[in-house]
């Protein structure tokens, strides 16, 4: 604070401010710091990494389970398998959607150059009345010319055969019934299948109580 005179002689009041206001004022002023090049490309990598592992989950196949052949694995060993294509009635679509489908004693046979699903149980759809199907028809299967020749020709060889794996609804709506080429399994084979299934089933408890 600083005394003075005016023009008039009467006395004033001078205020005097320090430079360090002035500095502050001047860094406040100051913008923020921008990302680096680096920080820029880690923010721009996590947001990255988010969208696909959100596109990862949108792109796996979306299907629907039907039935499933559970006694092929203790009565066979799967050596190949294969997508086919089924040629179904509308009441058959329809019961399907319902789960009403059994393949417990399902095989595929091989006749004039075509492949039938035999044995499969399709029940009756309820609002079918008189357009209903016969539950237990053959049912044809569709595949490319490549795959029947590979699978239809070991279908006749010594002690392998063809059956129904499981069938299911594809991501469009279609039903598909994955064909297995299989080979019968001895006793032994069967013993070891259920020595192991016994022994999962026992770590499967203990996991439980833990």
């Amino acid at each position: 604070m600083v005394r003075a005179e005016n023009e008039n002689g009467r006395p004033i009041l001078l205020l005097w401010v320090p430079d360090t206001i002035t500095t502050m004022s001047k860094n406040k002023s100051k913008k923020q710091p921008t990302l680096t090049e680096a920080g820029a490309k880690k923010a721009a990598g996590k947001k990255s990494g988010k969208g696909k592992g959100k596109n990862a989950k949108k792109n796996q196949p979306n299907i629907t389970p039907v039935a499933e052949n559970r006694k092929a694995k203790f009565r066979y060993e799967i050596l190949d398998s294969v997508e086919c294509g089924m040629m179904l009635m509308g009441s058959e679509v329809k019961s399907m959607r319902e789960g009403k489908l059994s393949l417990d004693e399902a095989h595929i046979r091989v006749t004039n150059g075509e492949l039938w699903l035999v044995g499969s149980d399709i029940a009756h759809y309820n609002n079918a009345g008189m357009w209903n199907h016969d539950p237990r028809r053959p049912r044809k299967l569709l595949v490319h010319a490549k795959e029947f020749d590979k699978f239809a020709g070991r279908a006749f060889e010594r002690g392998l055969t063809l059956i129904p794996l499981r069938v299911y609804f594809s991501e469009r709506g279609l039903a598909k019934c994955v064909m297995g080429l299989v080979k019968g399994k001895k006793l032994h084979d069967k013993r070891e299948t259920i020595k192991k299934r016994e022994s999962d089933r026992g770590l499967q408890r203990a996991m439980r109580r833990k």
